[in-house]
């Protein structure tokens, strides 16, 4: 044997069982920063997966068994998530997967994404098993103090100058979500930071981690754009304190036509999460205008912004972006519904204005565990 295959099998081995302690949930994994000498992202995306990508029902301890023995196959995305998120992957983007399902399940949720041809660059899971076995059972519902600190250490690894965010109205992701982009444009002190893992209820060394990170992590107005999927059907009203940056949506064409304002998508891009949504045959054209209809009523976007992407969606149209789908209508005919959609709108709110005050953290998350509590004594 030669001394580099000895070395080889020697790497092997010692790697082998952090891998083994990572599939099992004995250890966590640690993601992956930029390579010595990368470039940072311009841009990075990130999601939770259930009910943000994934139908997932954890309600129960029935709903949780039956997640944790389907297979690849068996779990669906959202209509126009995985269309959504190939179209994000483009060069000098970044996609960073931060779910709260346990370790256990990373070889079969690796393989849905792959499934939907979905390619990431960071995949973050909840350490339950290391929780339980050191009897930190308050960290099993935690959201806070798991998700923030997963983000942070992203950020320091690979800090972006734009950030978009998808969570859902499952859990508290729309308080962590405001809570990580106050803290790395400096809106939110260390102090307010402790007062809050405070009232999250994190233990003390985690909550001693969180602020380590959040004094290391590049400080930049970074993050643009929030997404809330609206899986438990949420009014959207409900979010309006959170300030127009972040967009309650009930599906993806509705979070494609803000990207699109945002001139992070393309209309061909747009079209292909249209498609996907129409070929899932739980959505029809129809369903679409009114989705443009509702984003336009609650000043989302504005008429001209719609006006120009149909205008640019007929291009693609145009340019093959609809080649092969003799099951729809000429795109002539779509254009003009969607047009008559827009014009036969009523009143428009104005476009969300910024919150006088800020955010009021402990009184969010003391709230969110009101609401919790209120929805476990319902069976929920």
């Amino acid at each position: 044997m030669t001394s580099r295959s000895l070395l080889g099998r020697l790497a092997r081995m010692t790697t082998l069982p952090s891998r083994l302690g990572q599939r099992l949930g004995l250890l966590d994994h640690i993601p992956e920063g930029l390579a010595p000498g990368a470039a940072p992202p311009r841009h990075t995306f990130r999601w939770d997966l259930d009910k943000t990508y994934l139908r997932t029902e954890f309600d129960s301890l029935g709903d949780l068994a039956r997640s944790a023995i389907e297979t690849a196959a068996d779990k669906r995305a959202y209509p126009g998530a995985s269309a959504l998120l190939r179209a994000l992957r483009q060069d000098g983007h970044r996609i960073c997967i931060v779910s709260g399902s346990p370790t256990q399940m990373r070889q079969v949720l690796a393989a849905k994404l792959a499934l939907d041809g979905v390619a990431y660059d960071e995949f973050v899971l909840k350490n339950n098993l290391k929780n339980l076995l050191r009897g930190r059972f308050r960290s099993l519902r935690a959201q806070i103090p798991y998700k923030l600190p997963a983000m942070l250490q992203s950020r320091i690894g690979a800090a972006a100058t734009a950030e978009t965010l998808f969570g859902d109205d499952a859990e508290a992701d729309a308080i962590i979500y405001c809570l990580y982009a106050d803290l790395v444009a400096e809106r939110v002190t260390l102090a307010d930071l402790e007062r809050v893992l405070i009232a999250s209820r994190a233990y003390d060394d985690d909550a001693a981690r969180i602020l380590d990170l959040a004094r290391r992590v590049p400080k930049q107005d970074a993050v643009n754009r929030l997404f809330i999927h609206l899986d438990r059907r949420s009014a959207p009203v409900g979010f309006r304190h959170y300030g127009p940056r972040l967009v309650p949506v009930f599906n993806y064409f509705q979070a494609a036509l803000v990207l699109y304002a945002d001139r992070v998508l393309s209309a061909r891009q747009v079209i292909f999460v249209a498609l996907e949504m129409l070929d899932s045959g739980q959505f029809e054209l129809g369903h679409l205008a009114t989705s443009v209809q509702d984003v336009l009523r609650r000043g989302r976007i504005t008429r001209d912004v719609a006006l120009e992407l149909v205008a640019e969606a007929r291009e693609a149209a145009l340019s093959g972006a609809l080649s092969g789908r003799d099951d729809l209508p000429p795109f002539e005919d779509i254009a003009e519904a969607f047009r008559e959609r827009v014009r036969e709108l009523g009143p428009i709110e104005p476009p969300q204005q910024e919150p006088t005050m800020p955010l009021d953290y402990v009184r969010l998350v003391d709230e969110e565990h009101d609401h919790r509590r209120v929805r476990r004594r319902h069976g929920h």
